[in-house]
């Protein structure tokens, strides 16, 4: 009896506990009067950082021992990308979201001189030309003019809101930019580039009010120009045909997806262990970049892809999110820019994870904020940013709007 009084008290004592415990609000948009700004961009930046540092350095060990001589190359590259994006993303921090917008022609012409300039003295390698080389940095222009089109794209919505919700003028207009932009990515060649514009162009003037047959119209126009600059390159239409059935030359083009599904096969659901991926041992080629997710896969399985997966859904809804609660206090260029981040970010994990599993054909999209590479480590870094920088001005005006109600 005595047993069952006090194991009644310790349920009482929990039930207690937990009905006191607070659940942490991650998709919640709300604000405080002493909370100006969401700290879990914060933590889930952080997150990928560290899941991202901790993959990079287990899948580049052997290419780099072979290529440099030194195991941790690549890992202390990856560490000062790192070190760079969070000393850029405390200067892009104190840019308010005025200046974004008032400087979102200059950005677009930024990005058009880079592009212009990676093809007239741009690093060639494996067949691209998409690097700019200035001493010891390495810039890959298609980063920058994501993020700065999305910028531009954002400002002309606000400009043009009523043009773009009325007539077909003012909805082809951005798409004019757009062409100008494939047109200099595909001599590079870059074709996931272009996919992930058109796609994130697409959705956010659709968002903004564009009419369903406008939008039904040049989408279809694009997606069967796409199309044909698939079926009429022999690289891209290799890729496509290995895509569709890698086992027909495994051993040729469908060399890197079979190797990436032999990871994601062996990985099962609790994969096979930190450092025990044998994909990683230069059978799967750009094992650090492009497919770092199949390591991944090999070493934590199925569990440890769900939760990277888990990550980038969030952020994605937190920054779609926003974008509603930012053009609901008519803050339209904020609301438009956080909308293009989040369908930018969705894709493009969505292309880098299914490209890795077989799911979509090859693109050579990083998957943001893990797999390596500077240009787009401190770009996507800069676009969390930018999400902070709305969040905090959202917020400012809710506390401004309440304490002007109260006095």
């Amino acid at each position: 009896m005595m047993a069952s009084l006090s194991q009644m008290n310790v349920f009482k004592g929990l039930g207690a506990m937990l009905g006191s415990f607070k659940m942490p609000d991650w998709l919640s948009q709300s604000s405080t009067p002493t909370t100006t700004f969401d700290r879990s961009y914060l933590i889930l930046a952080i997150a990928m950082y560290m899941v991202g540092l901790i993959m990079v350095a287990s899948s580049s060990m052997p290419v780099a021992e072979r290529l440099f001589d030194n195991p941790f190359h690549f890992v202390i590259r990856h560490m000062i990308y790192i070190v760079l994006s969070v000393g850029i993303a405390v200067a892009t921090l104190q840019l308010p979201m005025s200046w974004w917008q008032k400087s979102s022609g200059g950005l677009l012409l930024l990005a058009m001189v880079l592009l212009l300039v990676v093809l007239l003295v741009g690093r060639s390698v494996n067949g691209a030309t998409r690097w700019i080389v200035v001493g010891p940095i390495t810039i890959q222009a298609a980063e920058p003019a994501k993020l700065f089109f999305f910028c531009y794209l954002s400002a002309y919505l606000v400009r043009r809101r009523d043009e773009v919700m009325e007539n077909f003028k003012g909805f082809l207009k951005p798409l004019v930019v757009f062409f100008l932009l494939a047109l200099m990515l595909l001599a590079q060649p870059d074709l996931g580039t272009i996919i992930v514009m058109f796609v994130t162009t697409f959705g956010l003037l659709f968002l903004a009010g564009a009419k369903l047959w406008q939008f039904i119209g040049i989408a279809s126009v694009g997606v069967t120009a796409l199309s044909l600059l698939a079926v009429f390159e022999p690289y891209r239409w290799r890729r496509i045909t290995s895509f569709l059935d890698p086992w027909q030359d495994p051993f040729g083009s469908g060399y890197q997806l079979t190797q990436s599904l032999m990871a994601y096969g062996r990985g099962e659901m609790f994969g096979q262990g930190l450092g025990n991926s044998i994909q990683k041992l230069e059978y799967l080629p750009e094992a650090h970049t492009d497919f770092v997710m199949a390591v991944l896969a090999e070493e934590f399985g199925f569990i440890g892809i769900s939760v990277i997966l888990v990550l980038s859904f969030i952020l994605v809804i937190k920054a779609l999110l926003l974008g509603r609660k930012a053009l609901a206090q008519e803050k339209f260029f904020e609301g438009y820019f956080a909308y293009s981040i989040g369908i930018w970010m969705s894709f493009q994990a969505a292309v880098n994870v299914g490209a890795s599993a077989g799911i979509v054909p090859t693109k050579g999209l990083t998957m943001p904020l893990i797999s390596y590479g500077g240009s787009s480590m401190i770009i996507m870094t800069i676009a969390v940013v930018v999400l902070i920088r709305i969040d905090h001005e959202v917020r400012l005006q809710n506390i401004q709007a309440t304490s002007g109600g109260r006095k």
